[in-house]
C-alpha cells in the first residue's frame, strides 16, 4: 500500500516539473514569434528596402490629358523667312563677299560676278531705243501719207507693224536691264553685283572664286542655286494627316515633335495650318506645326516624328512608368499605409486603360481609385517580380 501511495506521489512531481516547463520555465529557450506573410497580391517592404529600390510614390492627381496623333513630318524653313538666290547673269565668279554663318540685311553684297551680259544687255536697250525711234519716225509720216492718200495702204500697215515689233522688243530690253539692276551693275567692267533678297543668315553657299555660273534667265540654261539666306528662329514640320483624323486637329492643337539628332527632346509647337485638299495618292492632308526655335537645334530637312494632342481635358491620370501589364492584366500599384511592424504595404490594382504612345499621362477610370491615392509611378517592374 505504501509502495502505491509513493507511485503516485513522484508521478504527480514529474507532472507539475513538466508544467512549469511549459509555462516559462526562467532556463528554457523563448518560442519565437511567427513573421507577418502579405495576403495575396500585395507586397511588404521596409522603408530601407523601398529606399534601396528606389521605388517612387506619387499621389494621384488630375491632368490634362488627351488623345494623340502620331505621324510623320519634315522640318523645314518658314517660306517667308528663306531667300533661294540664282545669279541672273552667265559669268565667272570674280570676289566672294558673304561667308557661310554671316548675317546680312535685305540689300547687303553676296559675291561679284563678271559677265558679258551686262554689255549685251546695255547693248541691246540702247539698240532697242534707237530701232524704236526709227520706226516710229517712217510710221508718223506712213500716217500722214495714208490721210492725205498719197501712199498704199500695204506700205502703211508695215511701217505699223514694225513700229509696233521695234516697241516690243525696246520693252524686252527695257525689262531685262531692270532685272540686272536688282543688283550693282557696272558696265565699264560688265560686273554684276549680286545681292541679298532678305535679312538672315547665309545658310549655304555653293560657288567659289573663278567658278562658272549660269544665268537663270538665260534659255536653255540650268542655273544653280549660289547662296540660300534664312532665318531658323522658327520653323515649320510639315507633317502627313489622314483624312478620318481630319475633322480632330482644329488650328492652334497643341504639337510636339522629336527627332533622332535628340533623342530626349521634345520640342513643343502649334498647328497653325491644315491644307484644304488631300493628296490623291496617299489619301492625307498637308498639316504645317510652328515651333520656336532660338537654340537652332531644328535644322530644315530632318525627319521628324510628329505627336498633335486632340480633344484635352481634365482627368485623374497616372505617368506611363506606373501602368505594368502582368499577363492579361494592366495593373497599377498602390501604397496602402504600413503594417504593425512597420513596413509599407504595396497592392496591386487592375485597371483598364488606353495606353496612347504618344500621350505623356494615361488616364485610369475613378472605379477604386480617388485623387490623392499614393500610386507608385518607379519600380512597378520590381514590385510585379516579387508576387
Amino acid at each position: 500500500m505504501r509502495r502505491t501511495e509513493l507511485a503516485r506521489s513522484l508521478a504527480l512531481v514529474a507532472t507539475l516539473a513538466s508544467s512549469s516547463v511549459l509555462l516559462g520555465c526562467p532556463h528554457a529557450p523563448p518560442v519565437a514569434p511567427q513573421e507577418e506573410q502579405p495576403p495575396a497580391g500585395e507586397v511588404w517592404l521596409t522603408p530601407e528596402q523601398v529606399t534601396e529600390a528606389k521605388i517612387k510614390v506619387e499621389p494621384i492627381a488630375l491632368q490634362d490629358v488627351d488623345d494623340t496623333i502620331l505621324t510623320s513630318g519634315r522640318v523645314t524653313f518658314e517660306d517667308v523667312k528663306v531667300g533661294h538666290v540664282f545669279s541672273p547673269v552667265t559669268g565667272r565668279v570674280t570676289k566672294i563677299l558673304a561667308l557661310l554663318g554671316q548675317r546680312v540685311q535685305k540689300g547687303d553684297p553676296l559675291a561679284v560676278i563678271q559677265s558679258p551680259d551686262i554689255g549685251q544687255a546695255s547693248s541691246d536697250l540702247g539698240k532697242a531705243v534707237a530701232d524704236l525711234a526709227a520706226a516710229e519716225r517712217d510710221y508718223k509720216r506712213e500716217k500722214e501719207l495714208w490721210e492725205k492718200h498719197a501712199t498704199s495702204q500695204k506700205d502703211f500697215e508695215a511701217a505699223e507693224d514694225t513700229f509696233r515689233k521695234a516697241r516690243a522688243e525696246r520693252d524686252r530690253a527695257a525689262q531685262k536691264a531692270f532685272l540686272l539692276r536688282s543688283g550693282s551693275v557696272d558696265a565699264v567692267s560688265q560686273s554684276f553685283t549680286l545681292p541679298s533678297p532678305l535679312e538672315g543668315e547665309v545658310l549655304v553657299r555653293n560657288l567659289s572664286n573663278g567658278a562658272e555660273v549660269q544665268g537663270q534667265y538665260n534659255p536653255g540654261s540650268s542655273p544653280q542655286e549660289l547662296f540660300t539666306i534664312g532665318e531658323l528662329d522658327d520653323v515649320w514640320v510639315i507633317a502627313d494627316l489622314y483624312e478620318l483624323d481630319l475633322a480632330r486637329v482644329p488650328i492652334g492643337s497643341r504639337a510636339t515633335v522629336k527627332v533622332v539628332a535628340y533623342p530626349d527632346r521634345v520640342f513643343e509647337g502649334k498647328v497653325d495650318w491644315v491644307s484644304g485638299m488631300l493628296d490623291p495618292l496617299t489619301r492625307t492632308a498637308r498639316v504645317r506645326c510652328t515651333f520656336a526655335n532660338a537654340d537652332r537645334l531644328l535644322k530644315p530637312e530632318m525627319y521628324a516624328t510628329v505627336a498633335i494632342s486632340v480633344e484635352e481635358r481634365k482627368a485623374l491620370a497616372v505617368p506611363h512608368s506606373a501602368v505594368m501589364r502582368i499577363g492579361t492584366q494592366t495593373v497599377i500599384f498602390i501604397q496602402k499605409g504600413t503594417t504593425p511592424s512597420g513596413k509599407l504595404r504595396f497592392a496591386r490594382l487592375p485597371v483598364t486603360v488606353d495606353e496612347g504612345e504618344g500621350s505623356k499621362w494615361v488616364p485610369v477610370p475613378p472605379k477604386g481609385i480617388e485623387g490623392g491615392m499614393a500610386i507608385v509611378t518607379d519600380g512597378t517592374v520590381l514590385l510585379s517580380g516579387m508576387l
